[in-house]
């Protein structure tokens, strides 16, 4: 059977997981009343609820005698390592572009990969059935796209469809049948080169691993595209390093290949086809699975140096362990080493004491659904302020710049400049106009200042504006920049909160708690109205006496609190400041101090 190889790139909700649903109900990959969920390449419950994919996966179709291997790519790229680890298995790309918004910088950051790797691509117009849909506007926005990121002659000339991936159909002209999928699947066949593997069969097997899962039945698990050579279950083959030393020898016990959404075991692996191996118990991401007398490890991507880092630590609050059953920094550091392994795009260090970690990522989207990951598996953790990675580049100390692009109304574009180039010290690189009524503002911004800055973006544009965000280049250290601008409401007394005060506390800022909630000495219960913190006492009563007079009593009424998003509250807090992050609940507060040591830095003025 032929083989093709070929992986789905696009923006964030452009379309990419919807559009591959359709390509397995039109190639077949289903049964006719077999219920299949709305997105089904998304199998994290985290994917599901947020309506974005985290994970590269794979799947394959049928289509006139072709099996075609598809892979479905993260938009984000906070999760880039996905993507840049993924593209060495594939011979083509698929570029999804909605209509009407046109190429965004999750596009740009994908494509720049898959054009660096040789791939030829193919221009999916999705969407174009929207009533704001410009399609030849978008077509001529990828067409710069590829020449801005020096695509060869041959690239340039790629071919384009039109389609509606939630409608099913795709056609070379705007005015097609707009019936099914065939025309976007015989291109596929048609312009997407075979894999150059096959040619290699004859060669001693040799693999690069390049995911890693596990199975809770045949346990870990390595999945990539076989560079050469034949391979049959029950073989015994070796695992080198990226520099060719040798890790372990193992039987590999079964050899799974993708066929719709689930994975079959087949009796033979062959050159160029994916597939994925058991039996190892070491082996990881870019290590070479290779044959017995085979010594050169294939050459493995490099992933780009992560940006941030965020301290996990121990939740050490007066309420720790009440929640969770995971509360050891033991066992949280397992988990971090595991989380890494399967990651490429994270690193994990250890801090001095040994009862925090160091973990740096692409972006603060990466780290929180991490977070959420370990909150539901039972973890306790307090969680700093993400900070940016800084480099020493010819002595010179250089940040992490963004690319930020913003979609606003004309009426709000002001606000936004201002924080964005005055407040936030980053240069204004493109203003055009995005339709009736609408601004595209493109800057480029030190890392530094947009933490935080979404939830004041959404105020300031009044919910109607969209950013987007992508990592540019690095640029000398431009000073220092102005953090959150107003002060914090702390309790200073633990226990339970009564309505009273807190009504009473509503004149002072905003508050984040209701009553009878669980508080404690220390523990951020609001946001202060003044740019100053400040000391209250959220458990005081109303005072009672034996008198009552008609009318002196009055009904408490409070205003609804504000609950922040766990990425809301980790871009909220200050230096000084933790999010404790627990199954059921998150909650900020001040770094812990025991009371006599709070007492002494007072007395001293610290």
């Amino acid at each position: 059977m032929d083989l093709r190889n070929i992986a789905i790139i696009a923006h964030v909700d452009h379309g990419k997981t919807t559009l591959v649903d359709e390509l397995l109900k039109q190639s077949g990959a289903f049964r006719e009343n077999q219920q299949v969920s709305e997105r089904a390449m998304d199998s994290n419950d985290i994917e599901r609820e947020r309506g974005i994919t985290i994970l590269a996966k794979c799947t394959s179709v049928e289509w006139k005698g072709t099996r075609v291997n598809i892979v479905d790519t993260p938009g984000h790229a906070d999760f880039g390592g996905e993507v840049e680890r993924i593209l060495n298995m594939v011979d083509g790309v698929c570029l999804l572009v909605d209509a009407a918004e046109g190429p965004m910088p999750q596009t740009k950051f994908v494509t720049s990969k898959a054009l660096a790797l040789g791939l030829r691509p193919i221009v999916v117009l999705n969407k174009v059935d929207k009533p704001d849909a410009e399609p030849d506007r978008a077509l001529n926005e990828v067409f710069d796209l590829f020449a801005n990121l020096g695509a060869s002659d041959e690239q340039l000339d790629f071919p384009h469809v039109y389609a509606s991936g939630r409608s099913g159909w795709a056609d070379l002209d705007l005015d097609g049948p707009r019936q099914d999928l065939s025309a976007l699947f015989d291109l596929i066949v048609r312009h997407v080169p075979a894999p150059a593997q096959i040619a290699h069969r004859t060669e001693p097997f040799r693999m690069l691993a390049t995911t890693l899962s596990a199975d809770p039945f045949i346990g870990r698990i390595l999945t990539g595209r076989v560079e050469s050579g034949t391979l049959k279950a029950g073989e015994t083959i070796k695992a080198l390093s990226r520099t060719g030393e040798r890790i372990e020898q193992f039987r590999v016990s079964k050899i799974l290949a993708f066929r719709g959404l689930s994975q079959s075991p087949v009796d033979m692996a062959e050159a160029g086809d994916i597939v994925t191996l058991a039996g190892m118990s070491k082996a990881t991401v870019a290590d070479t699975l290779c044959a017995l007398d085979v010594d050169t490890a294939l050459p493995a991507q490099p992933i780009d140096p992560p940006t941030i880092t965020v301290t996990f630590g121990i939740n050490d609050s007066p309420l720790a362990g009440r929640d969770g059953n995971k509360v050891q920094s033991r066992v949280i550091r397992e988990r971090l080493m595991k989380e890494a392994e399967m990651n490429v795009a994270i690193r994990i260090a250890d801090t001095p004491g040994g009862e925090a970690f160091e973990v740096s990522g692409r972006g603060e989207l990466q780290m929180g659904v991490l977070i959420e990951n370990m909150r539901r598996e039972g973890f306790e953790l307090s969680i700093s302020r993400p900070r940016v990675i800084f480099r020493d580049i010819d002595g010179v100390r250089h940040e992490p710049i963004e690319e930020v692009i913003v979609d606003c109304d004309d009426e709000y574009t002001g606000a936004v400049i201002d924080k964005l180039t005055g407040q936030r010290k980053g240069d204004l690189a493109e203003m055009k106009p995005a339709g009736v009524g609408k601004t595209r503002i493109v800057a480029h911004v030190p890392s530094r200042g947009l933490i935080g800055y979404h939830g004041e973006f959404l105020t300031d544009t009044r919910g109607t504006g969209v950013l987007n965000r992508i990592f540019h280049s690095w640029a000398p250290h431009k000073g220092p920049i102005q953090g959150r601008r107003v002060g914090v409401l702390v309790s200073m007394e633990a226990g339970t909160s009564v309505a009273y005060a807190l009504w009473n506390l509503e004149e002072r800022g905003r508050l984040f708690i209701g009553p009878q909630e669980a508080i404690y000495e220390g523990m951020i219960i609001g946001e202060h109205s003044r740019d100053n913190d400040l000391e209250v006492n959220p458990l005081k009563g109303k005072k009672l006496t034996n008198i009552r007079a008609s009318g002196t009593d009055e009904a408490v009424r409070l205003t609804p609190p504000v609950r922040m998003s766990l990425e809301e509250a980790i871009a909220y807090i200050d230096d000084d400041e933790l999010v404790e992050v627990t199954p059921k609940i998150v909650r900020m507060r001040k770094r812990y101090l025991d009371p006599h040591e709070r007492k002494r830095q007072a007395r001293s003025g610290e």
